[in-house]
Formats: structure tokens, C-alpha cells, sequence
């Protein structure tokens, strides 16, 4: 089994069983931008790091592409944003069959764009993932099922964030993510911190902290 997903890694000190931790980065950046959090998250964590798909003009990468110029506020191109979906759904099969980790023990980690594709992987392939922490993100209805049976979101865990004064994905959209989860049955959390569009320390140490008990 192979990917066409570029990736960074950082091994587990577990030689077997690992839980894998696989980060999702925003639009316009790349692999090492989340993977900067890896060398504060425990040891025995499998983390691997992705590059989204498409390549941005002069440098990053996006899950799909921005309209920043449309009437309605920001268009998604919601056909891109599945194919990635699908791609980081068949990327969390490679890792678990090219790694010694726990297939059971999946955490998806996302950022801004990273996030809106964790949501949509979790409800669209809850088998495949346990734990999600969705930082500075929102649900995007348009590229999950339109039916959900909350029998098959029972394992999943949520740690949903966003920063109170986000200039780039409004914090009303964010706060909706946990009614939605709530009526679906879904354990998660939300916390809300006084910064833009970024991980506050605060932030990053409340969602390690919450990681830690989960796996």
C-alpha cells in the first residue's frame, strides 16, 4: 500500500501498539508547521505530519482550494475538499499498515483547513479515527453525509478550539461545531482563547493535556 501524500514523522518510543497521531496544517502552509508542537507531545505517540495536496503559487499548500475574491465571503471548492477527505481517509489505512501502531488509537490533529477535513474524515469514516482536536476550524456541512447515525460516533472524542478575535474563519462558526457534535451524541469540548487565528500556549497545553488521557 503507498500514498502520494508528502509526510514528516516522529517514531514512538513504542516498538508495537503505538497510538498515531496524524497532523492536518492549514491553507498555505506545509508539513512542519504543526510538527513543531512534536517534540512537547508524549513520547510514546506515533505523530506523523502531511502536506496537503495542492501546491500554492509562490510557496505553501492547500486541501483544497479559496475563492478569496467571491460575493459570498470565502468560496470552498467543495469537490477538492472531498478528494482530499478521501485522500487523508486511504493516508490513515497506509499508516497503520506501514507502522507498528494501534489502528484502534487514531488521533487526527488539524489547523484552519486541517481542521474542517479532521471534522469531515470523522463523520464521513468514523471507523477509522478515535480522537480528534480540531483547533481554529469549523464544521463544513457541505462536505460531510447528509445522514448521520449516531451509533456509529460513539468512540469518537473531540477537543474543538478557536480563538475569540479570529480574523480569518469568523468564531461563530466555530461555536456551532459543539451543538452539532452535542445533538449527534459525540463526546467533545470547546474552549475559546482571547487570540487570532493561531494556538495560544494555553491552548496548546489544555488540548496536550486532554490528548494525554486519551491515549
Amino acid at each position: 500500500m503507498s500514498t502520494d501524500l508528502h509526510y514528516v514523522t516522529r517514531p514512538s518510543t513504542l516498538s508495537e501498539n503505538a497510538p498515531l497521531l496524524i497532523m492536518c496544517h492549514g491553507y498555505g502552509s506545509d508539513e512542519n508547521d504543526l510538527f513543531s508542537f512534536a517534540e512537547e507531545l508524549p513520547k510514546e505517540l506515533m505523530i506523523i505530519s502531511v502536506r496537503a495536496p495542492y501546491q500554492l503559487q509562490p510557496y505553501g499548500n492547500a486541501w483544497y482550494a479559496i475563492n478569496f475574491d467571491a460575493e459570498k465571503g470565502k468560496w470552498s471548492d467543495n469537490e477538492q475538499a472531498i478528494q482530499s477527505r478521501y485522500k487523508i481517509a486511504t493516508f490513515i489505512d497506509y499508516a497503520c499498515n506501514t507502522y507498528e501502531v494501534n489502528a484502534d488509537n487514531v488521533t487526527l490533529l488539524g489547523f484552519s483547513q486541517g481542521t474542517i477535513l479532521s471534522y469531515s474524515v470523522a463523520l464521513t469514516y468514523p471507523e477509522k479515527v478515535k480522537n480528534i482536536i480540531a483547533l481554529s476550524g469549523y464544521i463544513n456541512e457541505a462536505i460531510i453525509p447528509e445522514s448521520q447515525n449516531p451509533d456509529n460516533y460513539k468512540h469518537l472524542d473531540f477537543y474543538c478550539s478557536h480563538g475569540s478575535v479570529d480574523q480569518v474563519i469568523p468564531v461563530d462558526w466555530a461555536r456551532r461545531s459543539k451543538p452539532f457534535l452535542d445533538k449527534l451524541e459525540i463526546k467533545n469540548t470547546y474552549s475559546e482563547f482571547p487570540v487570532g487565528h493561531g494556538v495560544a500556549p494555553q491552548n496548546f497545553y489544555e488540548f496536550k493535556d486532554w490528548l494525554v488521557k486519551r491515549i
